[in-house]
């Protein structure tokens, strides 16, 4: 069975269809996989293992993914009748009453939950080290972060737990674990996964859900069966010419690229690793036969970003904070909250309603500055996925605010903006660094272009075919 789970989603569902595996089998080997490696990675934090066995049993026929084992990670994508925790005791006791609609598409596509991964408090940093639940563990190198905020999702998919998980991305949260696991992760285009039923947006819409995958195709599925408008959502995505799927192995045709090594903001230090892996996918691109040169949007060196970023980043964890004060009967208290997010609620009940307008209007004019590098001729950026090296747990230090908010600030530099903009990004594991570890780069698209993301991806892939050392 280990070659089964050796393959992508694509490759398992294909198995049970052709009768090599059975449903109930396949689960029972992910969560055999889950069991032998999770003691160590700390990535699943609510198992269902009985319901998943019963569910592959009486799946009906002819789901495109009928029996292939998932995780949803544990921030976003509720799923009914199981716990849900953000990486936080605050919500212990949490009755999640109904599926997102997410999470009920994959679910109707045939996938199997296995369960539930680990995320940091409230997804808000990039490490998933949660007092609740404790540090999701690399499985490249035990003492390296598996990033945040989809830690959980990204370390089993590198682990071989299943082959692809849920994920979701305010900040670099898709990409940034994507990187330092050795995965793909596409963050897509803002409105083109609905956060309903419960939800309308995350994070004033700079987050968006998604997937982290061992290839560029899975990624294109999983998207495919969760995307789409719903009503009363506050976004709609351009409409996409067809299924991503096709896409996968479709000519890009010769695109025009430009390439960032030094972040023009100037605030933030180059890395000679981060340097190399640009460097190297940049040849890569030409060699392709794509048109690549030194190039980036001149506002992305706007030394106001990070300030009006994190004004309505922390309003927004103020406001969940209060909701869920609601939710439960009573205020959270600041000392219930890990001292990161004590001190974005402190910061966004500070902060008054104009002020909050006032960020949001500069992120507006931000996001047209930035539109205006695509509309000018470009077809992509790209950059590092991370904007430092990979790094061991406990770097992001949980009661040294002021150095974990500058070391964060440095991390997610080339990720953010495009949470700002809502265009879709995507990293690849195209490098490993002198350790040995995984370092990814990233693509970014126009707005709606996650078709164009996804061929040149694949013709990436195809002619630099990703490794996956840690699968073991």
């Amino acid at each position: 069975m280990d070659d089964v789970l050796r393959l992508d989603a694509v490759g398992q569902a294909r198995a049970v269809r052709d009768g090599q595996v059975s449903p109930r089998e396949l689960v029972e080997a992910a969560i055999a996989r889950v069991e032998a490696r999770d003691g160590e990675l700390n990535a699943v934090v609510h198992p269902r293992f009985e319901r998943a066995l019963a569910e592959a049993e009486h799946l009906p026929p002819g789901t495109p993914f009928r029996g292939v084992p998932i995780l949803l990670k544990d921030l976003g994508w509720r799923q009914a009748g199981e716990p849900y925790s953000a990486g936080s005791r605050v919500l212990d006791g949490l009755e999640v009453k109904r599926d997102g609609y997410g999470t009920a598409r994959l679910r109707a596509a045939g996938f199997v939950v296995l369960g539930r991964t680990n995320t940091p408090e409230f997804g808000s940093t990039i490490t998933t080290e949660p007092a609740a639940f404790g540090p999701t563990r690399n499985p490249h190198a035990l003492g390296h972060s598996a990033g945040g905020s989809s830690g959980g999702s990204a370390a089993a998919v590198a682990a071989g737990m299943v082959a692809i998980a849920t994920a979701s991305d305010g900040g670099g949260s898709i990409r940034i674990p994507a990187s330092l696991c050795g995965l793909v992760g596409l963050k897509p285009t803002r409105g083109r996964v609905s956060f309903g039923p419960d939800g309308g947006e995350g994070w004033s819409g700079f987050s968006c859900p998604g997937f982290v995958t061992r290839t560029v195709r899975d990624t294109a599925a999983g998207l495919d069966l969760v995307a789409g408008f719903m009503p009363g959502d506050p976004y709609d995505a351009p409409a996409l010419p067809r299924p991503l799927a096709e896409e996968v192995g479709a000519d890009p045709g010769r695109l025009r690229v430009g390439f960032v090594t030094r972040h023009p903001r100037g605030d933030v230090p180059e890395d000679p690793e981060l340097t190399e892996a640009v460097t190297r996918a940049a040849g890569l691109l030409e060699v392709l036969g794509h048109d690549v040169r030194p190039g980036w949007p001149e506002a992305l060196g706007q030394a106001e970003f990070p300030r009006r970023f994190g004004s309505i980043v922390a309003n927004n964890m103020a406001a969940e904070i209060d909701s869920i004060g609601f939710w439960r009967g009573r205020p959270v208290e600041l000392d219930e909250l890990e001292p990161r997010n004590a001190e974005l609620v402190r910061t966004g009940r500070g902060h008054g309603a104009v002020e909050h307008i006032l960020a949001v209007q500069w992120i507006d004019s931000f996001r047209r500055r930035m539109a205006s590098w695509w509309e000018s001729g470009n077809d992509l950026l790209l950059a590092p996925s991370l904007g430092v090296a990979p790094f061991e747990l406990g770097w992001i230090p949980p009661h040294d605010l002021s150095v974990a908010g500058g070391r964060t600030a440095h991390a997610v530099a080339y990720t953010s903006p495009f949470n700002a903009t809502g265009q879709p990004a995507i990293s690849l594991p195209l490098h490993v660094s002198r350790a040995g570890l995984p370092v990814g780069v990233q693509l970014i698209a126009a707005a709606g272009r996650e078709d164009l993301l996804v061929r040149v991806a694949a013709q990436i892939e195809t002619a630099r075919p990703f490794a996956h050392a840690a699968l073991g």
